[in-house]
């Protein structure tokens, strides 16, 4: 395991829990929204933290966090996650897992194992313009397809979630995503935020009143929509 991040108390990472969050380092996408930009490449990650330290520190919050979030980067491309997870899970704690859903062969036994908790899936754009947004020249969308089912079968908590920039997707791209994941459990779209950390600059988030447009064409189809970051 490879960390390039980690912030010791969040109150929004995990749905109504107390909890710190993990980033991983390194990502098979690019997105160039991506506000870990610098975690995209593990080899120019500088690892923050040692497996030890973090169940060190984990172990004096024993009775005061909830849960740990895993974040990237993309954490299904650490071998040593499942093995980190057990760590973590002997300690009392609950496992969110963030994940692009482009490994869902790893996802299918981790939710089989029954080691994680939560997971937020990021649902990038619609499948016509999933490789543009994450930053590659052509991309097979079957892996995320394949989560997307997998998770719309209910066997474990979770969410959907959309970054939403105005260069990025239209009303129409956003009622094509709600109805590929129609009957989502719940479905969080995010106003986009720019800052240094951001891969590429010159982006945008839709304003206050234009997001809120929009997210009345999303609940026509997906009620349990919850906008996030406003």
């Amino acid at each position: 395991m490879v960390f390039g991040g980690f912030q010791k108390l969040t109150l929004l990472d995990y749905p109504e829990k107390t909890a710190c969050t993990l980033f991983t380092a390194g990502c098979n996408f690019s997105c160039p929204f991506c506000q870990n930009a610098s975690l995209i490449n593990p080899n120019g990650s500088n690892q923050t933290q040692s497996i030890p330290e973090i169940l060190k520190f984990l172990k004096t919050r024993e009775g005061l966090l909830d849960g740990v979030c895993i974040s990237g980067g993309e954490p299904l491309i650490q071998d040593g996650l499942s093995a980190f997870i057990d760590e973590v899970k002997a300690l009392g704690f609950l496992v969110k897992l963030d994940t692009n859903g482009s490994f869902p062969g790893k996802l299918e036994k981790l939710i089989a194992s029954g080691k994680i908790d939560y997971i937020a899936m990021d649902i990038k754009n619609t499948p016509e313009k999933y490789a543009e947004t994450i930053g590659l020249p052509v991309y097979d969308i079957t892996p995320v397809k394949d989560s997307i089912t997998m998770l719309l079968a209910g066997k474990v908590s979770y969410e959907f979630r959309t970054t939403v920039i105005y260069e990025f997707h239209t009303a129409d791209d956003l009622i094509s995503i709600a109805s590929w994941i129609s009957g989502a459990g719940k479905y969080v779209p995010q106003q986009f935020a720019d800052s240094e950390g951001v891969k590429q600059s010159g982006l945008h988030s839709y304003s206050a009143e234009e997001i809120q447009q929009l997210l009345l064409g999303i609940k026509e189809i997906l009620p349990n929509t919850e906008l996030r970051g406003t």
